[in-house]
């Protein structure tokens, strides 16, 4: 039998945003076959026209409004093992997990974070404006945060170590000395400093976490490729796949709707994008990874994600995944089946206690990443690449700079992409990805 819930309301939470989960954040514990569905009348951000079952419609089960899926030991203790070996070595140290990773402590390593009250002074400096109190800015700025602890910004960003040193940098020193410029000296020191002592990158807590399978284009690496993780161990990667086919299964088994639009979507894909017999591009594994509440970004809005567990030997207890918006919390154990809708419902974890020192859980959240949708075929995208690496080992590219990827604005709509593309794959492919390379005589005569 299972168990059927319909939220009678969903709770503002995004006061949690980014805080550990707890007991004081559900009212419920599902430990057995169960299904959760959003109010009737609650927005998950699904518009696409449902098939499901109209009487189940009616009883407010619309798949639209699915929250999660919990299924009990789903999966054969073979299945398991096999995905544990496979994946779990890619979950390795990162510090790009966001939110996801709780409230960041008072140094990033050995690295000072970039407070609250240092950004908003360098945003006054950048757009100098009278306090309407007729108060000095910046002593004004400091009493604000005067007696308080420092706040790290949301910003994310920490002061580079070697730049400091080097300068002997010292902050306070520094606005004393800028507050005395004009708006045009501030502004210029300010800039000065940003680019000079504050890092670029943005950085979250150090946590256990990577991604296998395949990802989509984004500007430092402009093509479609296979993660590291699976270029380096696709052996590997591949013991994993019954595991995921099974999940495939119950997927297509529970929520049909969801899964055939998701099928729909991945039938548009070169197959070299999937786990073979799945539509699932993308597995992200966190290894003994408490996450803080959030919400998942970049897969499917019409299909589902699907959060598994897998241990060595199961031996610790907590880790269970909480939804404050419906007062509930899951406690999804290995070989169980989550299908979760991770983008439109808020999410993370209570406290996980390992029981002994070889202890881990390994957590897979499985989906299918939507701008994968934007990406050619596997030749395409692996020409893509091989321009990227020619360009950057070129020592005669006159874009050629210490350090340079190989990626400069513009390079997609250029006539080098354009020849170097149809020398590696022809006219058609070239015309295919790229019509509008080919000039019309027109355009020719008044180029």
């Amino acid at each position: 039998m299972v168990k059927v819930i319909v939220a009678d309301r969903k709770y503002d939470a995004s006061d949690r945003l980014g805080q550990f989960l707890d007991e004081r954040d559900y009212d419920i514990i599902i430990d057995e076959d169960c299904d959760v569905y959003a109010p009737p009348d609650c927005d998950l951000g699904t518009q696409a026209e449902c098939t499901s079952d109209c009487n189940a419609c009616e009883k407010g089960m619309d798949e639209r409004k699915i929250v999660f899926k919990l299924r009990k030991n789903y999966f054969s203790k073979e299945e398991q093992d096999a995905a544990y070996a496979g994946l779990r070595e890619a979950a390795v140290e990162t510090q790009n997990r966001g939110i996801a990773a709780g409230p960041r402590g008072e140094k990033l390593g050995n690295r000072e974070w970039v407070t609250e009250e240092e950004f908003e002074i360098f945003d006054y400096f950048l757009k100098p404006t009278e306090n309407l109190f007729g108060e000095d800015p910046i002593d004004a700025i400091r009493a604000k945060y005067n007696g308080k602890a420092p706040t790290v910004s949301n910003r994310s960003q920490v002061w580079g170590i070697n730049t400091v040193k080097e300068d002997n940098f010292n902050f306070n020193d520094w606005v004393e000395a800028t507050r005395k410029l004009d708006e045009a000296g501030m502004k210029a020191e300010a800039n000065r400093v940003i680019d000079r002592h504050v890092c670029k990158t943005t950085y979250a807590n150090s946590v256990m976490s990577g991604i296998a399978g395949w990802f989509d284009r984004y500007p430092r690496i402009p093509y479609g490729r296979a993660t590291s993780y699976t270029e380096q161990q696709p052996e590997k990667f591949a013991m994993a796949f019954p595991f995921l086919q099974t999940l495939a299964k119950g997927f297509k088994e529970l929520l049909p709707w969801r899964y055939e639009n998701q099928m729909n979507a991945a039938a548009k894909m070169d197959p070299r994008f999937l786990v073979p017999e799945t539509p699932f591009t993308t597995i992200t594994v966190n290894k003994t990874f408490r996450t803080a509440a959030h919400y998942d970004a970049g897969d499917l809005n019409e299909g589902l994600s699907n959060l598994l567990v897998l241990s060595n030997n199961g031996n610790y207890s907590g880790g269970m995944l909480v939804a404050p918006e419906y007062r509930v919390a899951v406690n999804v154990r290995p070989g169980d089946l989550l299908l979760i809708n991770n983008h439109e419902v808020m999410h993370g974890n209570t406290p996980l206690e390992m029981h002994d020192d070889e202890a881990e859980r390994v957590s897979l959240v499985c989906y299918f990443r939507e701008k994968m949708l934007e990406l050619g075929s596997w030749e395409y995208e692996m020409t893509r690449k091989n321009f990227v690496d020619d360009r950057r080992k070129n020592p005669e590219h006159p874009e050629q700079r210490k350090l340079w990827n190989g990626v400069s604005p513009g390079m997609w709509e250029s006539d080098e992409w354009y020849n170097y593309l149809e020398k590696k794959l022809g006219v058609d492919k070239l015309l295919k990805y790229h019509p509008e390379s080919q000039k019309t005589s027109l355009d020719e005569f008044f180029g």
